[in-house]
């Protein structure tokens, strides 16, 4: 497998809306070696998702997973999770403002409100329908991976740019702010 290179803001790839996989394709030796790629990629770095768009390959194609990641320390357990042709529908008008990084916006976080839960409609890598309802943070990260693949970033959901922080100072001043409040 290989360690692709991840598109950072300002890349017009990441701008695009990605296109979809033909469900006869999801099978065949190009996407299944996209997809063990982009899993090799996202936890080279550490990352909770990761979308095609941001290694460079506009097709709706995400991975998730979230064991033991030294980025998310708290966040709870995410499977690994691959999702082809995602389609999320919010199943309340319940948000949370919740703290997001980004492999394509490296070194930041910032405030990001997300639905609280929402369902996921898609393929799975074998080409298997997939049809489950997420919540809180699997909610999310779902929403922040289908987002990349219609040219969003997490920067244009934030509410208030005054959050927006380099993880060091986020470290500093934030987290600990966020530690007193719980």
């Amino acid at each position: 497998m290989a360690i692709l290179k991840v598109a950072r803001l300002g890349h017009p790839v990441l701008r695009q809306r990605a296109e979809p996989v033909a469900p006869n394709a999801i099978r065949s030796t190009e996407i299944q070696r996209l997809i063990d790629d982009m899993i090799d990629t996202m936890q080279e770095y550490d990352g909770a998702g990761l979308a095609g768009n941001q290694v460079h390959t506009p097709k709706r194609i995400a991975v998730i997973e979230v064991l033991g990641n030294p980025r998310y320390p708290d966040a709870p357990h995410v499977p690994l999770t691959v999702l082809v042709n995602p389609v999320v529908t919010p199943l309340t008008d319940e948000m949370e403002e919740g703290w997001e990084g980004c492999l394509s916006v490296p070194d930041m976080r910032g405030q990001v409100p997300r639905f609280t839960a929402v369902r996921l409609e898609c393929y799975d890598r074998h080409g298997e329908p997939v049809d489950v309802v997420a919540k809180d943070f699997f909610a999310r990260v779902i929403q922040h991976e289908t987002d990349h693949l219609d040219g969003i970033v997490y920067l244009d959901r934030m509410r208030d740019l005054s959050t927006l922080s380099f993880v060091a100072e986020w470290n500093k001043h934030w987290l600990g702010l966020h530690e007193q409040d719980d």
